[in-house]
């Protein structure tokens, strides 16, 4: 687990979105995750510099490499025509209307590990020329119809924290680009307490809405990895799944009801709680990344605030035994809301993480070592894992009784709260490691993918075997580590984290080769392109790998029947 605190930053290279006229909405750094003056620091976890200088060769004592300044970026002009604008300005308001340098950089790119390379180095090829700020509906209908009329082209936009690509504008687009900001569609408009359903507006903010939400006793359950900077309607748009999403689903289960905007016309898929009507509409606009039209509002399920809620620490011997558990879970009566296992990569990073531990709690751990070794486990084999509990105290007794009954059945053992509640303050921190690891020369990124159980070790280990021929054919010593993070019924989520120097020459092209090896290994393997992180453009490229050629095909034509003009987000997911 990574450790973000709010410290003096000096590698911010100025320019703070601070400077942006929307007060009410907020914003990332153009340059980086999250906001200006919270970091990853290293100075307080002794374990840290020694574990990297090892597993991928770089000191990450050393300042942070200088990158380009705010007002050294070549920013173009915008090309926008002067009518356009105007009515922009007549129907929004000047002042929710911006066309500054700062405004649109931040709406230029997302925060895949490539936006992060490209926008430090001002590579810029296409920047959105105006960027709008609707507060309502009507307001966004108007501005859709409006844009659509003058053949510009529309690319919605939430907290900006999508990793595939899916917000970049085409390079080679040659009509004026508006980025469409949901930022001032903020509220939980109404709760349906008897049904527990909520309307809420697709541009409010993971925290934002929850406590809306939880000021009513009420919570989604979604916590996604940027849910402190992502928005309701982003997580529709790319089919987002939370950390909780094996109790409370994922994004595509929590949604009943939609509203989306399209020229001169809404859809409205009201919130039932089941439909025969044809191939669902519902479906088509999940994971469409604003390719269908702008989502305004989400009718989501939601539950009322459990009276326990409880994650604890667990070890296993090994990470075969860490999977056969997790799927021993997921098959007995047993219902957790979180089932996570660290692979022994990814446990020796979390245990390199870790602040300087003193007193008891030091003692406590050298001594469990010292144990577990007598015992005759392999101590750089160990798996490290995190399973949660929600509901009433006997509910939880009774999961945690039935769960530790299959962890000891597969070799590990109880850890405790104190791991546990540490993982839940930490969740969300772990995006800032990459920008320590960017501003010192090294890459650092993700990938994901689902896969039935009977495949998912085979999977892992091709996985991890492609990641070291693409490090030994750039040649770099690299490093990659995985966590299973969600469970279902037939299989599981992978998620991977792979590391290395770069070149900084060659940054983006030696990113491809492993990048490319890990993705054709989840296809090889039998995974999915993607479990949550979208396809984007990113990931563009093996779509018909995973539906099918002609699967690809059909949703293509999807796309073409709803949006001829190519209007909006045009060259995501089909490319």
């Amino acid at each position: 687990m990574t450790d973000a605190e709010t410290t003096p930053t000096t590698s911010s290279p100025g320019g703070s979105t601070d400077s942006t006229v929307e007060p009410q909405v907020k914003h990332m750094k153009w340059w980086g995750w999250g906001v200006e003056g919270v970091s990853f620091r290293h100075d307080d976890k002794p374990k840290f510099a020694a574990f990297v200088q090892k597993v991928i060769d770089l000191d990450v004592t050393t300042p942070g490499n200088p990158m380009l300044t705010f007002e050294e970026l070549p920013i173009p002009e915008p090309k926008v025509g002067d009518d356009v604008l105007a009515r922009l300005r007549s129907t929004l308001g000047e002042q929710h209307v911006h066309t500054d340098p700062m405004s649109r950089i931040v709406h230029t790119y997302g925060k895949s590990l490539r936006d992060l390379v490209k926008i430090r180095a001002g590579i810029l090829p296409r920047v959105p020329d105006v960027v709008v700020y609707p507060a309502d509906e009507d307001q966004v209908q108007a501005v859709v119809d409006l844009l659509v009329e003058s053949d510009a082209v529309i690319i919605p936009f939430g907290g900006g924290s999508n990793i595939a690509g899916s917000l970049e504008p085409p390079p080679a687009e040659t009509r004026t680009v508006v980025s469409l900001d949901m930022g001032r569609l903020d509220r939980v408009v109404d709760v349906d307490e008897d049904s527990g359903l909520a309307r809420i507006q697709a541009g409010v903010l993971g925290p934002d809405m929850e406590k809306q939400l939880n000021a009513r006793g009420w919570t989604m359950g979604h916590f996604p990895d940027s849910f402190t900077h992502s928005t309701l309607g982003g997580w529709v748009a790319t089919r987002s799944s939370g950390m909780q999403s094996d109790k409370y689903g994922d994004i595509a289960d929590i949604t009943r009801g939609l509203r989306v905007v399209q020229p001169g016309k809404k859809i409205v898929i009201r919130p039932l709680p089941s439909t025969s009507t044809g191939p669902s509409v519902r479906e088509m606009i999940l994971g469409s990344e604003g390719r269908l039209g702008v989502i305004t509002e989400v009718t989501v399920n939601v539950h009322r605030l459990p009276e326990e809620r409880l994650v604890l620490g667990y070890l296993f011997p090994s990470w075969s035994a860490g999977l056969a558990a997790m799927h021993a879970i997921s098959v007995s009566d047993a219902s957790p809301s979180i089932t996570r296992v660290s692979d022994a990569g990814e446990t020796a990073f979390s245990f390199a993480t870790r602040k300087k531990s003193s007193g008891l709690s030091s003692v406590v751990s050298n001594g469990l070592m010292a144990v577990l070794k007598r015992r005759g486990w392999d101590l750089d084999q160990v798996c490290l894992s995190f399973i949660g509990y929600e509901g009433g105290k006997d509910h939880v007794a009774r999961q945690r009784s039935m769960v530790k009954k299959i962890v000891s059945e597969h070799g590990g053992i109880v850890l405790g709260k104190g791991p546990g509640e540490l993982y839940d303050q930490k969740k969300f921190d772990t995006p800032y490691i990459r920008d320590f690891l960017l501003d010192r020369g090294a890459a650092g990124d993700v990938s994901e993918t689902a896969a039935p159980w009977s495949k998912l070790k085979g999977l892992y280990d091709n996985v991890v075997a492609s990641a070291h021929r693409a490090f030994d054919q750039i040649g770099v010593k690299g490093w990659i580590m995985c966590h299973l993070s969600h469970s279902y019924h037939s299989g599981a989520c992978l998620y991977f984290t792979f590391a290395f120097k770069q070149d900084p020459h060659e940054a983006i092209a030696q990113y491809d080769v492993v990048k490319s090896a890990i993705q054709q290994a989840f296809i090889e393997s039998g995974g999915t392109l993607s479990h949550h992180h979208a396809v984007g453009t990113e990931h563009a490229r093996w779509l018909a790998d995973d539906l099918s050629p002609a699967g690809a095909e059909l949703m293509g034509g999807l796309f073409d029947a709803a949006d001829p003009g190519h209007h909006f987000n045009p060259g995501k997911i089909t490319g």
